[in-house]
C-alpha cells in the first residue's frame, strides 16, 4: 500500500496526476534552440546583466540555464526578457499609453522554485514562476507560445 506522500512524489516526477489530468496550469514550450538570453535587472541602474538562457517557457513560469551558482530556491530575482516577434505576434502588451501597443520586453519578478545542477556542464537550471505579470501580458504570452513547440 502506498502512502499519500509516495503518490504525490510520483505525481511530481511525471507531471500528471494518476487520473490523467495535467497538473500544470500553463503548457511549457521548448525555447532552448532559440538561444534567448535573460537579464538580471537592476531598475535603479537600468543596466541589465546577462543571467542565462531560456530552456523552456510558459505563460506562468520559466526554466533558465545559467552559470551563476549564487541563486537559492525560495528567493526572488528581477528579470528582463526580450522575446522576438514570431508569426506576427509580439509576446507582451504596453498599456501605458492611450492605446495598447505590442512590445517584446517584460521586466518582472521570478519566484525561484528549484535550482539544480545541469548535466556535467558546470551550469545550473533555475525554474520558477513569473509572479507579477499582468493578465494581458500573460494572455498574449500564452498566444505567442501557442505557435512554439511544446516541451516534454
Amino acid at each position: 500500500m502506498t502512502t499519500l506522500h509516495q503518490q504525490n512524489e510520483a505525481m511530481f516526477k511525471i507531471g500528471v496526476e494518476s487520473s490523467g489530468h495535467e497538473r500544470r496550469e500553463h503548457r511549457r514550450h521548448d525555447m532552448e534552440q532559440a538561444g534567448i538570453a535573460v537579464d538580471r535587472w537592476d531598475g535603479a541602474k537600468r543596466a541589465p546583466k546577462e543571467f542565462g538562457r531560456i530552456v523552456d517557457l510558459s505563460a506562468g513560469g520559466v526554466r533558465i540555464r545559467t552559470k551563476q551558482a549564487n541563486v537559492k530556491a525560495d528567493g526572488q530575482i528581477r528579470l528582463r526578457m526580450e522575446l522576438p516577434a514570431y508569426a506576427g505576434i509580439c509576446p507582451f502588451v504596453d498599456t501605458s499609453g492611450a492605446q495598447p501597443q505590442p512590445k517584446r520586453e517584460w521586466v518582472g519578478w521570478l519566484s525561484i522554485a528549484r535550482v539544480k545542477p545541469a548535466q556535467d556542464s558546470g551550469e545550473f537550471e533555475i525554474a520558477g514562476r513569473l509572479v507579477d505579470m499582468d493578465e494581458m501580458d500573460r494572455g498574449m504570452l500564452g498566444l505567442y507560445l501557442s505557435t512554439q513547440p511544446l516541451a516534454a
